[in-house]
């Protein structure tokens, strides 16, 4: 009998734990409700900007290569052998400097024996090399010793008044051009030089239809040839733009209308299509409509809102 009324205790304590369990659970779920119902109440959480005028410039980087335009080739003059040489492959050299001496091969064959049978003569067969140009070397086909032939080239010699970049530019922007006659160029580590766009080369390359323009720079002696640059060709350049931040605008999946939201009240937003203009790196231009700077526009968090949408502002961002 004593055995029977554990039974029936173990029973009852058991009911009455999974009816308190449920309970506990029920009131769980209801409060996880009641908080998705206040959250849903407050609104999307958004931060906020405003309307700013300032300049805004439109503008295209494109690639340009240094390079000597003009090269002076040193040939030789008589058909003899390179007695010395006084060129050093990349070495700077001015005019008037001489760089090879030639003897002929007669001279080398007869020696002074022409001098001796008539001092007078005063022969000797030696031919001194000059270069006529101030520039680098950049070409040595020849060293002493060599036999070379009357018209053989010796050398090339890079004329360094001839130094320029040349941007290859699509025909296209050509149009940009008379307000470029100063631009920007930008050197690999950051360096920044003001160019002088000089003259355009008379053909087109008939593959990517882009014409060769001459930009020459000051301090051009510390630049090597082949050095590729970044130069900004400026498009369009306006003082007082209208503009927002770039996250601002939001636009179709064709990108062939444009939108922002824009705070009717404190916790409303509502969509306002808009007419852009020039856009840069992180901003656009808003043409239409015209905005007060008091209105607050939607920054963050305004992607897959409705028309009118429920709002909290989290931060205002100037």
């Amino acid at each position: 009998m004593r055995i029977l009324n554990t039974k029936y205790y173990w029973l009852t304590y058991l009911l009455v734990a999974g009816i308190c369990s449920c309970r506990g659970e029920s009131n769980k779920g209801d409060n996880t409700d009641e908080k998705t119902a206040v959250a849903a109440s407050q609104g999307t959480p958004v931060t906020v900007t405003t309307i700013s005028t300032e300049p805004l410039v439109e503008y295209v980087d494109l690639n340009a290569t240094a390079t000597f335009l003009q090269k002076s080739y040193i040939k030789a003059n008589v058909n003899g052998y390179v007695q010395s040489v006084n060129a050093l492959l990349g070495r700077h050299v001015t005019a008037g400097q001489t760089l090879f001496t030639l003897k002929t091969k007669e001279a080398q064959s007869i020696g002074k024996a022409v001098n001796k049978l008539d001092p007078s003569f005063r022969f000797s067969g030696i031919s001194n090399m000059k270069t006529s140009i101030s520039g680098y070397i950049t070409l040595l086909s020849h060293q002493a010793g060599d036999y070379v032939q009357d018209g053989e080239q010796l050398a090339v010699i890079s004329d360094e008044r001839s130094f320029a970049f040349l941007l290859n530019l699509p025909f296209e922007l050509k149009q940009y051009l008379p307000q470029n006659n100063t631009v920007d160029l930008t050197l690999p580590g950051g360096t920044k030089l003001k160019g002088m766009v000089t003259e355009s080369m008379p053909t087109v390359d008939p593959g990517s239809q882009t014409q060769s323009i001459v930009i020459k720079v000051p301090n051009s002696q510390t630049i090597p040839e082949n050095l590729i640059a970044k130069v900004r060709i400026i498009k369009i350049k306006k003082m007082n733009a209208t503009s927002l931040p770039k996250a601002a605008v939001l636009t179709n999946d064709v990108q062939s209308s444009f939108w922002v939201m824009m705070m009717i009240d404190s916790n409303t937003a509502v969509k306002v299509v808009v007419k852009k203009g020039m856009e840069t790196n992180d901003k656009v231009e808003i043409l239409e409509p015209k905005f007060n700077v008091a209105d607050k526009i939607l920054l963050t968090g305004n992607y897959g809102l409705p028309d009118t949408a429920k709002v909290t502002i989290a931060q205002k961002t100037e």
